[in-house]
């Protein structure tokens, strides 16, 4: 790769390069301090410095093996403290997406800048999640040989040293990521090979200090002229033993280091601190490896023999002093020269870090002590992971975005990771000599232990040879006499075959005898328990038909005294020709049940007489014969008067089918009429195409006129025109100046929601202030009155907000104005369907059942009315009590209410009888479970113009279904019908009731005789 990548100047102020992809393997091999070194770089990556934070992938994984010496810098947000949470005057600034690695600042309510880092961690975020994300990978690259850096950067008071160097005393959880990095260098270096040493050092004022030697000031930095390296050779260095012999140095260096009390903090730092652990551990170079590289020197190996390595490699955690601002930190005094330092060794970095971001070439890492020591740690060859913390408070806006941004350009800095190792001669002298020794003294061991063993096989040779001569002889003899006892044994063994097999043809004589009792044993237990049911069955049987013959006695003489009278009923019987063909058919299917019982009965009985009588006549004959006579003359005795029964059956079919002809000759005239009205509806139809058109032509001069109701038809929804009553989202306008407002007012939430966005006002749905949240409803609610907005609503899940509002919320006017916006959303046949899926017609019910509000029932039952304008949804509304709650919500005695629940009604049963007369459905109206008739009837003469004509129009439509007849003649709902054909203000309704009463020939009846 042609590019390469500059680090940071050396101490001479130039800037050295290096090849971005050298190879995979390289060694200088020297004496003394020219160790060698042997370098694995990432060549894909390590190619550029600066990369773009937003260009990276969603998958951290993919991210460090596409960018493995790129910074990563994680977001912490600290938890609000008492003077934020008592200030009302600020917001919350800072929004987190931790999922999305995401952080919205917010300059106000409306408007918010939004950045991407590697981690983000909310307040409640533990410590040890926070350093396994950040710190553990830098940790374990130090331990496999590579230079790490963790840093922490932020305003004062912000969290950075609880969240680097807590020592959790108390409490093991609350451990800072210095005592946790050690706790795992330690525990896996090796105590006899490895060793981890440690400086702690404060820049103070621009002084270099040592933490662990106080007595130690003004430490001079040293720049290496071999290797470029930043050292400082005056701090002291301390051999790690353990885990509380790293807390008590720790503690030492804490309780020495600058810190004083400031309006922001009460233990502000005011030194820069800098923790250096360096870790030497032996290793040795893999074999296989060794032979795979194509860099692999010959002097690699001695004999065969991997040289041992030793990996050096050094650990920063930085603490740096928080940033602050005079005017709100409150220092003075010497304080301001404290504040003076710190702010200018932040600037220095932050312009190294912008240098480095923006490949410049110059880097000023001489302007302060700060980035000399970090020289490594940005644009160098360590692996470094920035925190960068923040508070919550839009008090401190302008230190958070600049905070945010200064770990946005730290984000693009990628570093050239190398691996260090060093040859180790020494070791391998020694170990090669001591095992020298070992083999040596093992090839005496093996020599006299094959001489030992050579004198033992030989005399176990010829113990062998003695042994197997003499079990040779024993096996011979003990041949001999097993044979013998073989050929007694076979002898022995026919004798048995013989005696068992006579045994066998006894055994199978016996078991065929026993099968045969046992046979018999059943046959007899069977015929018992046959013989003692068949008795049972006689008995039941015998007193089943006397009952029968006894009530089928009891009916002929009923029907004997009804054929005296018969010529009478004739008469009334061809008036009442419907009626009569009903209970014609009753009775003839009565007739045949009872005939058919009869003749059943009779074969059974004579079936079950006869096989009786063939099974048990040894035992019982004298019974059964007597059984049998006295049978037979009542069957004959019932023959008889079936016979007599039958000649009346006779008579009165032929008076059916009269009563048959009269009936055909009227469903010849209904066919008629039904081809009459199919017409007639189609001009009806072309009629309605005409009208709407007149309508759209009429909207554009109405100005002063209300809108019309005069649609019995209800077409539409009619939940439209209801906008804005009482500071609800429904109600109707009856001036031009109402109009006018609210043309303005959907204008200028149309405006706002471009601006703010569709998903932001859905969003404040859910907001705890109720304020927000009664004005977030409103908007949509106004929304959703207009059909080009309420696909997008139903998108964003503005449905589902509002049915959870339903749901949950028991504040009036929160239940008022959701309901009106779905009654809005309602008016779409697709939402109809999703409101429906989602139980909205259960919710608006129970939203209907627990408010006595008029405005809200009043947008509840208009919902509900909008839902029963689709006849795909009235099983599932039925179901979900949608009508129970029309007909619950006329308690109020509200006429606006009435008025919504009528026109629900109408819509229900006018949907209803479209479908039964376009052949799908059938049987009675689902209404009628519901006493929906009723009610209608009760309230047919309200005064309410409106009201009234739809309940007119439900008693229609509902009239016009033939299994309904009975419900109306039952209830008195004819007359209803004749005085709606007669006083009904609608020419239409008056027609469409006339027409009813011409073609039911019940209801003709009805009429008649009422």
């Amino acid at each position: 790769m042609a590019s390469g990548v500059r680090m940071l100047n050396n101490g001479n102020g130039k800037h050295e390069k290096q090849h971005a992809t050298p190879p995979p393997s390289s060694r200088t091999v020297g004496c003394g301090a020219a160790a060698s070194v042997r370098s694995k770089t990432p060549s894909s990556s390590a190619s550029r410095r600066s990369v773009t934070p937003n260009s990276r992938s969603h998958t951290r994984q993919n991210d460090e093996d596409a960018e493995p010496g790129r910074v990563r810098v994680a977001i912490r947000l600290r938890p609000k403290n008492t003077e934020e949470i008592s200030d009302a005057d600020f917001f919350d600034c800072v929004e987190l997406q931790p999922e999305l690695m995401k952080l919205k600042l917010k300059k106000n309510n409306w408007s918010s800048d939004s950045y991407r880092f590697d981690e983000v961690f909310t307040e409640s975020a533990s410590q040890k999640r926070v350093y396994e994300a950040v710190a553990k990978p830098v940790v374990e690259g130090v331990l496999n040989g590579y230079n790490g850096t963790i840093m922490a950067y932020g305003q004062t008071g912000t969290g950075k040293t609880y969240t680097l160097g807590k020592l959790g005393k108390d409490d093991a959880s609350e451990r800072g990521i210095m005592v946790r990095a050690l706790e795992d260098i330690i525990a896996s270096a090796s105590s006899a090979s490895d060793s981890v040493e440690m400086s702690y050092l404060q820049i103070y004022m621009e002084s270099v200090q040592d933490l662990l030697a106080p007595e130690k000031v003004n430490i001079p930095i040293v720049d290496d002229p071999k290797n470029g390296e930043v050292s400082v050779p005056g701090a002291a260095v301390v051999k790690i033993q353990n885990l509380d012999h790293f807390l008590h140095l720790l503690q030492i260096g804490e309780a020495n280091r600058h810190a004083a009390n400031t309006r922001m903090n009460t233990e502000s730092s005011r030194s820069h601190a800098i923790l250096m652990v360096s870790v030497r551990r032996s290793s040795v170079v893999d074999k296989e490896e060794s032979n795979n590289t194509s860099f692999q020197m010959k002097d690699d190996t001695i004999g065969g023999h991997v040289i041992p390595t030793v990996r050096k490699s050094k650990l920063l955690i930085v603490d740096l002093a928080g940033s602050e601002r005079l005017d709100k930190s409150g220092s003075d005094g010497h304080l301001v020269e404290e504040t003076k330092f710190i702010n200018l060794s932040l600037s220095s970095l932050g312009k190294c870090i912008n240098a480095l971001a923006e490949n410049s070439p110059h880097i000023p890492t001489r302007d302060s002590k700060l980035t000399r020591l970090l020289r490594d740690s940005f644009g160098g060859s360590a692996r470094t992971s920035l925190i960068v913390a923040i508070g919550p408070s839009s008090r401190y806006h302008t230190e958070t975005a600049s905070t945010i941004m200064f770990g946005q350009r730290a984000m693009k800095v990628v570093n050239l990771v190398k691996l260090k190792e060093e040859f180790d001669y020494e070791s391998l002298c020694h170990k090669l000599e001591n095992q020298i020794d070992i083999l040596t003294k093992e090839i005496d061991r093996q020599q006299k232990s094959k001489a030992d063993t050579t004198s033992r096989l030989e005399n176990n040779l010829k113990e062998c040879q003695n042994s197997f001569q003499e079990a040779e002889k024993t096996l011979i003899a003990r041949c001999e006499l097993l044979e013998k006892e073989k050929s007694r044994l076979e002898l022995e063994m026919e004798d048995v075959l013989k005696e068992l097999k006579l045994q066998k043809d006894h055994n199978d004589v016996v078991c065929k005898e026993v099968e045969r009792l046992e046979r018999s044993l059943k046959h007899c237990e069977k015929y018992e328990v046959e013989t003692s049911t068949y008795q049972k069955v006689l008995a039941d049987t015998t007193q089943m038909y006397e009952k029968k013959i006894s009530e089928l006695m009891s009916h002929l003489e009923n029907e004997q005294e009804r054929s005296n009278t018969v010529d009478q009923q004739l008469d009334s019987m061809r008036k009442l020709v419907s009626g009569y063909e009903k209970s014609m058919e009753q009775h003839e299917i009565e007739r045949s049940r009872y005939q058919k019982a009869l003749a059943d009965t009779t074969q059974m009985y004579e079936k079950r007489i006869m096989e009786l009588v063939v099974q048990v006549e040894d035992e019982q004959i004298v019974h059964n014969r007597s059984l049998q006579i006295q049978g037979q003359e009542e069957i004959d005795t019932l023959k008889k008067e079936l016979q007599e029964m039958s000649q009346f059956h006779e008579a009165t079919l032929d008076e059916l089918e009269l009563v048959k002809t009269e009936y055909k000759s009227l469903s010849l005239e209904k066919d008629k009429l039904s081809s009459e009205l199919y017409a007639v509806r189609e001009a009806l139809s072309l009629e309605e195409k005409r009208r709407k058109t007149v309508e759209k032509e009429l909207i554009s001069i109405k100005n002063a006129v209300p809108e019309c109701e005069d649609d019995f038809e209800d077409k539409r929804p009619s939940m439209k025109e209801n906008i804005s009553r009482n500071g609800g989202p429904l109600g109707l306008h009856n001036s031009n100046k109402s109009r006018e407002s609210n043309s303005f007012q959907r204008t200028t939430i149309a405006k706002i929601c471009e601006e703010v966005g569709l998903q932001k006002i859905l969003a404040l749905l859910q907001s705890a202030d109720l304020d927000v949240q009664t004005h977030a409803v409103k908007v949509v609610a106004n929304l959703a009155a207009e059909d080009i907005n309420q696909e997008k609503i139903v998108q964003e899940g503005g449905l589902d907000a509002l049915l959870i509002l339903l749901r949950t919320s028991q504040n009036t006017t929160l239940l008022r104005v959701a309901s009106g916006a779905i009654a809005n959303l309602a008016m779409n046949e697709l939402n109809q369907g999703l409101i429906m899926g989602k139980g909205g017609a259960a919710l608006l019910a129970h939203t209907s059942s627990k408010t006595d509000d008029p405005q809200t029932l009043r947008m509840v039952a208009g919902a509900i009315a909008n839902l029963c304008g689709n006849e795909k949804l009235h099983s599932v509304l039925t179901e979900q009590g949608g009508v129970r709650a029309l007909l619950g919500m006329v308690r109020t005695r509200n006429d606006d209410v009435i008025a919504q629940v009528a026109r629900g009604i109408a819509n229900f049963a006018k949907c209803e009888t479209r479908a039964i007369t376009q052949g799908h459905k059938k049987g009675r109206s689902l209404l009628m479970d519901d006493n929906v008739l009723s009610w209608l009837l009760a309230n047919s003469n309200t005064a309410s113009i409106s009201t009234r004509r739809h309940i007119e129009l439900a008693l229609c439509h509902l009239a016009q279904n033939d299994d309904n007849t009975r419900d109306f003649v039952s209830s008195g709902g004819v007359k209803q019908l004749a005085r709606i054909s007669v006083d009904s203000s609608r020419d239409d309704i008056r027609n469409l009731a006339k027409k009813i009463l011409r073609l039911n020939r019940t209801f003709q009846v009805e009429v008649q005789h009422g």
